[in-house]
């Protein structure tokens, strides 16, 4: 039996759905503050294209030490994190954590590696993207890299905002814009806890899946390098990090660490059947 390309649109939008509905509803553990998306790697990829094919709301955080304390120390952000559609493990202490708590090895996923992959992803199926974040310096330079290095891509605009709390007039039309746009993914660049919160607020407006990648865009076009595949396997990815920004990272990092530690002794002593 044939199938015309209607037909097979439709199928294949009809599985979309019916997929997009069982992934809704995905295993989740609680490490601290956060409860964390139980997925492979490759699984995540795959249902952020789903939604994002299917031009649903959503959102993903990609959590790490810095954004489990800060929604350990504040009850709303943590709220506004774990309405999440995803809360992916993108620190390796995380993984640490899901193992010595559950007995879970969950795979590592980082905004730094879903980025690239993603990218190449929607430049493949003719995806449109969108960028919300960094500087207007960074996001031209990203169009030049993305023309160079996936030229199907599209790019259906992006947006540098000032360093200063939007008018929710300003903040109307930027998400206005976005839908208007057509966009099915949106890459988020303004730091946690600031993109969670926007994410957030603004999901629920923009038929698209957002993801709070951070400071990925500049990783994606050379201005910083990436941590050797040794240190990011051992969890010291923050170190590489540090020594490339101290003066920034230096006091985040310090006091992020030493709560983390001392919640992760916490919620162990507490872990039923663990010592």
């Amino acid at each position: 039996m044939s199938v015309n390309t209607q037909q097979w649109s439709s199928m294949t939008a009809n599985q979309d759905e019916r997929l997009h509905k069982s992934a809704s509803v995905l295993l989740r553990e609680s490490v601290i503050s956060l409860n964390l998306t139980l997925q492979t790697y490759d699984a995540f990829i795959q249902d952020v294209l789903r939604v994002a094919r299917l031009r649903k709301s959503a959102y993903c955080c990609f959590a790490n030490v810095h954004m489990l304390v800060e929604a350990r120390h504040d009850r709303t952000f943590a709220q506004q994190v774990n309405k999440a559609t995803w809360i992916t493990p993108d620190g390796v202490p995380l993984r640490w954590a899901l193992r010595a708590f559950y007995g879970i090895k969950q795979e590592r996923i980082t905004g730094l590696d879903v980025l690239p992959t993603l990218l190449a992803e929607a430049a493949r199926q003719q995806l449109p993207v969108y960028f919300y974040g960094s500087s207007s310096d960074v996001l031209t330079r990203c169009a030049a890299f993305c023309a160079n290095h996936h030229p199907t891509l599209r790019i259906v605009g992006h947006y540098a905002p000032p360093f200063r709390p939007l008018h929710p007039d300003e903040e109307q039309r930027v998400v206005d814009e976005i839908t208007a746009s057509g966009a099915a993914l949106v890459f988020v660049s303004l730091g946690c806890p600031k993109q969670e919160k926007w994410m957030a607020a603004m999901s629920a407006q923009i038929p698209a899946v957002l993801l709070g990648i951070g400071g990925a865009l500049p990783v994606l076009i050379g201005d910083f390098r990436r941590a050797p595949h040794w240190m990011q396997q051992w969890g010291l990815e923050w170190l590489f990090r540090l020594g490339q920004e101290p003066h920034r990272l230096v006091k985040r990092y310090v006091v992020t660490n030493l709560w983390f530690i001392y919640y992760f002794l916490r919620q162990l002593a507490r872990q039923p059947g663990r010592s």
